[in-house]
């Protein structure tokens, strides 16, 4: 069983959008069906018809929080240190074309969000970064061609980018 890793934050979200699945999604849904059904022939019912497949659409949704949480790895980025990228560290990094600099977080695939500078760790950019440090420049293949960047910092801590 392989491990997913995730921070302390996304272990609460996760099990946060289980318990909404659970306690108000999944309830709100049988009474969809109990009120579709009320309305006569089900093989001519629109409402009825919808109302089982998101019934059907909400069971995997609990059943994928389900899988995560009970694969998961709870990695603390406060607790780390050290001068090589690793999940959980917040780095740094300018592309070395452009001169732009970006600051991320390497975090869980379920947490990822790169608008808040969230990166999954099973992105191109993550994949190339890991085991690197500070000064490093790498090549990474993205679907808009090779970047090559290089790492300006390496920190650990227990906040988020903003």
């Amino acid at each position: 069983m392989q491990r997913v890793p995730m921070t302390p934050e996304g272990y609460k979200a996760l099990q946060d959008r289980l318990h909404h699945l659970r306690t108000v999604e999944r309830p709100q849904n049988v009474e969809d069906i109990e009120t579709a059904r009320a309305h006569g022939d089900l093989s001519e019912n629109a409402e009825y018809k919808y109302a089982k497949t998101r019934q059907s659409e909400i069971q995997r949704d609990i059943d994928y929080c389900e899988d995560r949480l009970g694969r998961a790895q709870i990695i603390d980025p406060a607790k780390l240190s050290g001068e090589r990228v690793v999940f959980g560290a917040t780095v740094e990094i300018a592309d070395c074309d452009t001169d732009e600099e970006f600051l991320y977080m390497i975090v869980g695939e379920d947490e990822a969000d790169i608008k808040l500078s969230l990166l999954s760790i099973t992105s191109p950019i993550a994949k190339g970064m890991i085991g690197k440090e500070e000064g490093d420049v790498v090549k990474i293949k993205t679907p808009g061609g090779i970047r090559e960047l290089e790492i300006l910092s390496v920190a650990f801590t227990h906040k988020r980018p903003s």
